[in-house]
């Protein structure tokens, strides 16, 4: 499922004017940024970026900072760009120096990384943590850095509660951050976990893990996995991804039902109510 973000502060945005033009530096000078969130790189991309490079070069510039070391700089932005080039066999690449504390090591690589869509949940859900945790960044600042909503930071943070097994999972790609979410409503752990290897097993939908903690008569986790209105299922669907958290939509033949939207914390709640135009007391 693709995830829509309105990062309205990008890298140049988070890049001082007073950053210097573009040098060229030899590949061997630059090393890896330290706080850079991303773990996993699709190796058939990083081929095609390579053979991109060996015919054209390297088309956008890389963000570095000086480094303790004299002579050696520390990247900030594009290790993707960094490991294709140096496949490619190029010995210099196109590079911005900028100085940058930790913290903005960090935050410049999250940004670029969420603006290519690049992180996975659970990638996404550690560097907000860390830059909480070791910066003291609350997630309302955290949000209007990386231009998401405080709910949305709030929301994939939550994620790190799940067990390692099911966070591989979402790193993975197995199962969706909206199958994730789902699960985290589920409270006993070991429920938790049956009802993820029914997702696996069964392929079930964001919708239908949400129904697993209401249908588990007699201890059963077993949903029926037909009979779901695809007109229901496509209406929650546009109303999760608007909202960024659990909606269930009960219709009935009169034309009546119900909306519910379900939220985990006051600040996803005050979130919720900005996000639909309600101001919060």
């Amino acid at each position: 499922m693709t995830r829509t973000r309105g990062l309205g502060r990008g890298l140049g945005a988070l890049i001082p004017a007073t950053a210097g033009g573009i040098d060229e530096i030899d590949v061997d000078l630059i090393v890896p940024n330290p706080h850079q969130p991303r773990t996993t790189f699709d190796e058939e991309a990083l081929d095609g970026l390579v053979e991109s490079m060996q015919e054209h070069g390297v088309l956008q510039p890389l963000l570095v900072s000086s480094s303790n070391a004299e002579g050696v700089y520390q990247l900030i932005a594009g290790e993707r760009r960094l490991r294709a080039a140096r496949r490619a066999g190029l010995t210099r690449v196109p590079v911005i120096v900028k100085e940058a504390a930790n913290r903005e090591l960090l935050e410049l690589a999250l940004v670029e990384n969420l603006q290519r869509e690049d992180l996975n949940p659970i990638e996404e859900a550690i560097a907000y943590q860390r830059l909480g945790g070791e910066f003291g960044i609350t997630q309302d600042e955290i949000a209007k850095r990386v231009g998401r909503s405080r709910a949305a930071v709030a929301n994939t943070m939550r994620l790190l509660a799940l067990s390692d097994e099911i966070k591989q999972s979402l790193a993975a790609g197995t199962i969706s951050e909206g199958h994730g979410r789902a699960l985290l409503s589920i409270e006993d752990v070991a429920a938790r976990r049956e009802a993820w290897q029914q997702v696996i097993d069964q392929g079930l939908n964001v919708r239908q893990t949400e129904q697993l903690p209401r249908r588990r008569p007699n201890g059963s986790a077993k949903i029926a996995t037909n009979g779901v209105d695809p007109e229901t299922d496509q209406i929650e669907a546009r109303i999760r991804d608007a909202l960024g958290t659990k909606v269930q939509l009960r219709r009935q033949k009169n034309g009546h039902g119900k909306l519910v939207l379900h939220f985990f914390s006051d600040d996803e709640l005050h979130g919720l109510l900005s996000r639909i135009g309600v101001a919060a007391e």
